[in-house]
């Protein structure tokens, strides 16, 4: 079901276990060769496919959220972003909004890295507000850990792990839309990932 093609009347007949399914990507760089709309044009491919399993027949999918947490990418014309604690409040009313006419199911399917902890935080706090009401399930999923990461599923990739603009997130954009795709992507030479100090964090930029 599709939030945006109901009428209010229809949202408030569903059952309040309805899950209220909400997709949530960024507008940011992505290298010299990739569109800044990539996350929210591969998470948006995720959820369509999504859509076409039964499941999706029970649950209310609400519009995309293409503004992401990208502070981290501001060093990069074109990025568009909301600060942590903007969009950790953003995405926490959005769900407040089905909490406060008793639903008590909410998912968000994550497109973006930088969405993670604000996603997480958000729900963390809202499951805290609430914390008196036990039927309240309160998700947040990001599409690559929920498929296994890249090297799962296509065992040849030179990139073993997860990154941005990276050999994953290029072919599935060659996939989609290959005209967005800019220049000679078997010319790019590999980025090694950093040390990111696993399994602790360590804050950077871009």
């Amino acid at each position: 079901m599709e939030l945006p093609e109901l009428a209010w009347p229809a949202v408030a007949a569903l059952p309040k276990t309805t899950p209220i399914v909400f997709p949530i990507a960024a507008l940011e760089q992505h290298g010299k060769h990739m569109p800044v709309f990539t996350d929210s044009l591969l998470c948006g491919e995720v959820m369509r496919r999504v859509k076409l399993t039964p499941v999706a027949a029970k649950c209310l999918f609400a519009p995309m959220q293409w503004l992401g947490n990208s502070h981290h990418h501001l060093d990069f014309p074109g990025t568009l972003s909301a600060s942590p604690r903007v969009y950790l409040d953003l995405i926490k009313d959005l769900a407040t909004c089905f909490m406060s006419h008793g639903f008590t199911r909410i998912v968000f399917i994550n497109g973006h890295g930088g969405n993670i902890v604000p996603s997480q935080q958000a729900l963390f706090e809202l499951k805290q507000e609430h914390r008196k009401q036990s039927d309240l399930l309160l998700l947040s999923l990001t599409y690559w850990d929920a498929c296994g990461g890249p090297p799962t599923n296509i065992p040849n990739l030179t990139q073993k792990s997860m990154g941005h603009a990276c050999e994953w997130e290029t072919s599935m954009v060659l996939r989609l839309a290959p005209q967005l795709v800019v220049g000679d992507v078997k010319a790019v030479p590999e980025v090694p990932h950093g040390k990111a100090f696993g399994p602790g964090y360590r804050a950077w930029v871009m």
